[in-house]
Order: C-alpha cells, then sequence, then structure tokens
C-alpha cells in the first residue's frame, strides 16, 4: 500500500478527537487505563505533528492557511478556541500529575504488569519509570513550542479573549519548566554503566555475542578493550558521577554496557544541587541498561536537540547544563551500541538473529532496537557505508516477525505483536512486600516503520531505497489491519487485544502515538528531494547537451526571422531546456524528460525542413 503521511496523519487526528473529545469534554484514558505515560501519549498524538510540522500548526494564523486541518480540528472550535481548548487540556494533564507538594508525577501506574507473581501494589504502581520521564520530556518541549506559537499569535490580538488566554500561558509555562526539569534529572539518575567481570555470567554472554568467529576469549577480551578503549575513555571522562569501585573503566577485566535502566539507578547519589523530590528520591532499579528503556531515552534527547528546539530561550538556565550531561550520555550509548552491533571483522553480532542481552534473554525486538540504534548512529554521522547490510537485517526481521511472510496458526511471531516482549523490572521486588513486576512492549512494527522510513533518508542509490520503502509499505499495511474497526475509535490502534471484543473498543495510546511518530517521520522523509545518482545525472545531462546543441543548430536556420511560428517554437524549447539543466542535479528523471520532450519537438521541426527542402 502507499503511505500518504499527511491525510493518514489527519485521519488518525479525526478519530483521535472522536474518541477524546466527547460532548465538550476531554476523556482521558484508553485500553490501559490511565497513567502519566499513557496520558502524555494521548496528548502527544496532537501536539507532536502540531510543533514539528509547519503545516499541521494549530495556532490561528496557521490553521487559517490549511483547510484540511482547520476541518479536522472545527470540532473543538473556530479560532482561537481551537489554541484555549488545547491549554485546558494540556493544564488538566498537569493537574493530573502534580502532587499536592507540586512535585512532577511520573508513575508508571496501569503499565506495571504481573509477570505471574502477583499484581503488583500500589506503592509499587507509584515508581517512576523512565518511559514517563523521556515522553514528558518530549512532551513539555512540544507544549513550550505549541504556547509559544500562541504567544506569538496573541502578541498582535486585543481582544479580552486574547489576554485571558496569556496569562493562563503565563501561568502554566513554569509548571511546563518544572517538569522539564523533573524528567531531564530522572534520565540522568536512570543512567547506568554496567561492567561485568569477563568470567561471570553477564560478561559470557557479552563474550559470545561478540564472538562471531570462534576466536579464544582472551583475544576476544583484547579486541573488546582495544575496540571499546575511545569510548570508555570518554565514559571516565564524561560521566564522572557513575565512577564507584563497581564501575572501574580502567580494569580490562571488567567488560562494560551502557544505557538506560528502567528507573532510578539504586546506585545513584542524590543530586544535591537541586532542592526536587526526583534529584533527592532514592533508586530502586539494577544498575543494568534496558534496551527499551535506552531507545525510548535516547528518543526523548533527541527531542533536546531536534533543530526547531533551537529556539531562543527555550531551556532554562540550570536546564541548559542538565541537557548537556543527557547529550553525553546519548553520545556515548549511542557510539557504543553501534560498535557492538557491528564487531570483528565477520558476521556482525546484530547478524547472529535474535539479538542476545547480558542477563541471557534473546528476542527479534531486541534485533530491531540495536538495529535503531544503529541507523541513528548511521544517520547522525551522514554515513552509508554499512546500509546494504542493515538494511539485509531489516529484511530479515521483517520475515521472521511476519510481516512480509504469512503468519501460521499459533506462531510463536504473534507474540512479538501481542502482548509483545514482557520486561522484568529487577529491583520492583525490593519496593515494599510486592512481587517482581514486568512491562509489556508491543511495538515492533511500528519501530520497523519508523527506522525503515529514517535510513531511506540515507540511502544513495535507487535499489536500496526502494527495498526500505517496500518494508516500510508492508509494515504500513500491518498496522492498517490491525486498526480498530467499529466504535468511537475506529481509526485507532490496536485490535489485537482481547478486549476488541467490546462494543466500544478503547484504542491503545501506547501503539498510537508510536504511529502517529511513523508518520512525522514518513512527512519529513518524503519532503526531502529524490535520489540522484551520478549515472542518473549523468544520463540526463547528456540528453540536455544535445538537445541543446541542435538548438542551437535550429536558430541558425532561422536567422533574425521575428515573431515566426518556428522561432516561437523554439523558445519554448528554449525555456524547457533551461529549466531541466536547473534541476537535473537535484531531479534528473525529470530533467532526462524534459529534455527528452525538447529532441521529440526538435526532430519534429528538422523533419518539416527537411521535407519542405525535398
Amino acid at each position: 500500500m502507499r503511505i500518504r503521511p499527511r491525510q493518514q496523519l489527519l485521519d488518525l487526528w479525526r478519530a483521535h478527537l472522536e474518541t477524546s473529545y466527547r460532548d465538550g469534554v476531554w476523556v482521558w484514558g484508553g485500553r490501559d487505563g490511565s497513567n502519566s505515560i499513557c496520558d502524555a501519549e494521548q496528548l502527544m498524538c496532537l501536539l507532536y505533528p502540531a510543533t514539528e510540522l509547519s503545516s499541521f500548526g494549530l495556532d490561528p494564523e496557521r490553521i487559517a492557511t490549511a483547510d484540511d486541518v482547520a476541518a479536522v480540528v472545527s470540532v473543538l472550535g473556530e479560532d482561537l478556541r481551537v489554541g484555549e481548548f488545547l491549554v485546558e487540556v494540556i493544564e488538566q494533564f498537569f493537574d493530573r500529575y502534580t502532587d499536592a507538594e507540586g512535585e512532577p508525577i511520573f508513575a508508571g501506574g496501569s503499565y506495571f504488569r504481573d509477570v505471574g507473581q502477583g499484581a503488583p501494589t500500589e506503592e509499587q504502581r507509584a515508581l517512576d519509570v523512565v518511559d514517563s520521564y523521556s515522553m514528558s520530556l518530549s512532551l513539555c518541549i512540544a507544549v513550550l513550542r505549541f504556547v509559544r506559537g500562541l504567544q506569538r499569535y496573541l502578541g498582535g490580538e486585543v481582544r479580552l479573549q486574547a489576554g485571558r488566554l496569556g496569562k493562563r500561558i503565563e501561568a502554566l509555562t513554569p509548571r511546563v519548566q518544572s517538569r522539564l526539569t523533573a524528567a531531564m534529572m530522572g534520565l540522568i539518575r536512570s543512567f547506568v554503566i554496567h561492567t561485568p567481570h569477563f568470567s561471570s555470567p553477564a560478561g559470557q554472554e557479552i563474550l559470545t555475542l561478540v564472538n562471531q568467529t570462534g576466536s579464544a576469549f582472551k583475544d576476544v577480551i583484547a579486541d573488546f578493550s582495544g575496540t571499546l578503549e575511545r569510548i570508555r575513555v570518554q565514559a571516565r571522562n564524561d560521566i564522572r558521577s557513575l565512577q564507584t569501585p563497581d564501575t572501574d573503566l580502567r580494569d580490562d577485566n571488567l567488560l562494560f554496557e551502557c544505557g538506560w535502566s528502567w528507573s532510578i539507578d539504586g546506585r545513584s547519589a542524590p543530586r544535591g544541587e537541586l532542592d526536587t523530590r526526583i534529584a533527592s528520591q532514592p533508586g530502586v532499579a539494577v544498575s543494568e541498561p534496558y534496551l527499551y528503556f535506552t531507545l525510548v531515552a535516547l528518543d526523548g534527547v533527541k527531542d533536546l536537540y531536534s533543530q526547531r528546539t533551537q529556539e531562543p530561550d527555550l531551556l532554562e538556565g540550570e536546564q541548559l547544563a542538565l541537557a548537556e550531561s543527557l547529550k553525553r550520555r546519548a553520545e556515548l550509548t549511542q557510539r557504543y551500541w553501534s560498535t557492538i552491533s557491528r564487531f570483528g571483522t565477520g558476521r556482525w553480532p546484530l547478524e547472529d538473529l535474535p539479538w542476545r542481552t547480558s542477563d541471557g534473554k534473546q528476542s527479534d525486538y531486541y534485533s530491531l532496537v540495536v538495529t535503531s540504534f544503529l541507523i541513528q548512529d548511521m544517520l547522525d554521522r551522514e554515513s552509508t557505508t554499512d546500509l546494504p547490510r542493515t538494511v539485509a537485517v531489516l529484511t530479515q526481521l521483517a520475515q521472521r516477525a511476519r510481516i512480509t511472510n504469512r503468519e501460521i496458526p499459533e506462531d510463536p511471531a504473534a507474540t512479538l505483536h501481542y502482548p509483545g516482549i514482557t520486561l522484568t523490572l529487577k529491583g520492583s521486588q525490593d519496593v515494599g512486600d510486592g512481587p517482581m513486576m514486568g512491562y509489556h512492549v508491543a511495538d515492533f512494527t511500528t519501530l520497523l516503520l519508523k527506522r525503515c522510513l529514517q535510513a531511506a533518508r540515507l540511502a544513495r542509490d535507487v535499489e536500496t531505497r526502494e527495498q526500505l520503502f517496500d518494508l516500510a509499505a508492508s509494515a504500513m499495511e500491518h498496522m492498517q489491519d490491525r486498526s480498530v474497526s467499529r466504535g468511537r475509535s475506529s481509526g485507532l490502534w490496536d485490535n489485537l487485544a482481547p478486549t476488541d471484543h467490546a462494543a466500544e473498543p478503547a484504542p491503545s495510546w501506547f501503539l498510537t502515538e508510536r504511529m502517529m511518530e511513523s508518520l512525522v517521520v514518513a512527512h519529513n522523509t518524503f519532503s526531502r528531494p529524490p535520489v540522484a545518482t551520478a549515472s542518473m545525472v549523468n544520463s540526463a545531462t547528456g540528453r540536455i547537451s544535445e538537445a541543446d546543441h541542435l538548438l542551437n543548430q535550429e536558430f541558425l536556420e532561422i536567422g533574425d526571422t521575428a515573431y515566426s511560428p518556428r522561432r516561437k517554437e523554439l523558445e519554448a524549447i528554449e525555456q524547457s531546456l533551461d529549466r531541466a539543466r536547473a534541476i537535473a542535479a537535484k531531479r534528473p528523471h525529470t530533467a532526462e524528460s524534459l529534455a527528452a520532450d525538447a529532441l521529440l519537438r526538435l526532430n519534429a521541426l528538422a523533419y518539416a525542413r527537411e521535407d519542405a527542402t525535398r
């Protein structure tokens, strides 16, 4: 199927408002209940496209120039009423997830699951989780962009309504900044460096993973230390807050891995420079990185450094320091996993499906997450060297997950999509008398869709680009088959849950938000120029050159005859060739078509002249 991001985003918004806006009231929650992550995802489905894509802006000035957007959001009102209502909904979110002392709440709530040891206790459900930190970071950035757009519009308004809304925005902004600061601090304190001894079970898992050539372990350890030496040095110099006896990165007998745990690291010392709960509360999570939480943390940090985020005064003084600290951690983590995924000189560890984690778990989902790290690293470096092998991995993963292959009855691959993989949150069992908690992750297809579309930006040849677009189209078709097909939530996701048999199936905001992100990525990818290889440009240039030479010959035949039909035709051909020459470097096939048309017209003129001579 064809991906049409603008139309599909508008359809998503239409279904979203049908579900969330009922009789003038915003209805929170979905299939997984209501919590600090789910409700942020529900808001992000509207605010992220509105702040990432200029043509989807929701301030009155931009709505006035986009009739299709105006038609979809008209249910919220006209003109300034859309912005006013969304500010009201944002206020509701901050009221719901701010405690009596004014501290932001980042609890996982209903997203924490039973893993066969009993239901989590209320004390456990109140624990913070990295998913909430990351989603809140992205949400706060989106909110700040949104309200700044409204403020720019209100700067030219003198109506009483505009004055009231301006005061509400002024009161809301400090609350947004407070939550943003807390989310950044939570991510910093959840970052971990795990340094197992090479003889430990975790160390043996890492060595087995990277040893794709069957070499002696002593040689693999030496290669590991040498390959990752620069990353070790960066970690020692930049992440000093984690230098404890357990994380001695100078010891070559200790392997290491880095990323984000599921919550604040149990070893993390309080950050005394900030007088907030998030800076002083004790940690509970194990000091081991989780691939899923590392991925969502990196996505949140990327939002801090997107081009549109670089607005004057968007971040406050202390936030700039926190952002720099997060950036160092993100760069270190991305370099580590990108290096590990391609370790050695033979087959990549990433190509040995499925990926195995240091705690012995293995899944194709983990392979896709590590591939995501590699693709993002290639995007940042604008490198295409390893793209063909990466595309081959994506192709295999799509087949193994039954996205491009047919699913069979009781297919184990189906669990990748529902209920997804279950992460066990180590350390959660130490809170009160509760059991070990779990966390379900079921975004395999949307993650594949998003990464294929991002990788397509790197492709420099048509074959690779088309292969990635074909994979993306298959993933989109897979998701379309999973959209809710009845009730208010028709057009949202996901229909795989058993509760979909209800008369009014509720949406999964977790999956719907990921689908929205994929469509935004598709919009940005399709906005870029098409592939223009050297051979394509040379072919177009050759036709233009031939046509230009023939055109000059025709001008010699007519001399100075003015305003003759023949001269007018030649001038029209000249304009067409000028256009072809101007776009040849970016749109060579279009230029070639213009040159081919010019050649046909020139040939017709030459034939007519020869026929007249005969």
